[in-house]
């Protein structure tokens, strides 16, 4: 039965809305539906000295099994993801500025024919050494 009262119906529609609002977070971070499209860009820092150039990509949290590199015609891919920490699984996020969840940044290089010459983590950053040949 409804009421005809405003001030009822004002407060279903209020609480609606709050349900609403409530079940928002857990739509959009759901880890799950996170796996099959990027969902953050890493930054980076890009700069060459003499025949080397050197990509940074900031990383922290990512450990080197979870990130893969592609050298192509069209650039550099970086690619991978940042799990959330399982103590955070099941807790109740009352600030997330942190991104998790999968990566992807393309990195378009000055012109020239470049490779891959050294990969590793340091400081929470991928760091890669590519030899222009």
């Amino acid at each position: 039965m409804r009421s005809r009262d405003r001030r009822f119906w004002a407060w279903a529609e209020a609480l609606d809305l709050l349900q609403g609002c409530e079940r928002l977070p857990r739509r959009f971070f759901t880890l799950e539906s996170l796996h099959s499209v990027p969902c953050w860009e890493p930054s980076i820092d890009l700069y060459e000295n003499g025949d080397e150039l050197s990509v940074l990509v900031a990383l922290p949290g990512v450990s080197s099994r979870q990130v893969e590199v592609v050298l192509d015609d069209t650039g550099l891919v970086v690619r991978g993801e940042r799990p959330m920490p399982s103590a955070c699984q099941r807790a109740a996020i009352h600030r997330l500025e942190i991104p998790y969840g999968r990566f992807e940044r393309r990195i378009v290089l000055p012109p020239g024919n470049y490779r891959l010459h050294e990969q590793f983590l340091e400081d929470g950053c991928l760091v890669l050494v590519l030899h222009h040949l």
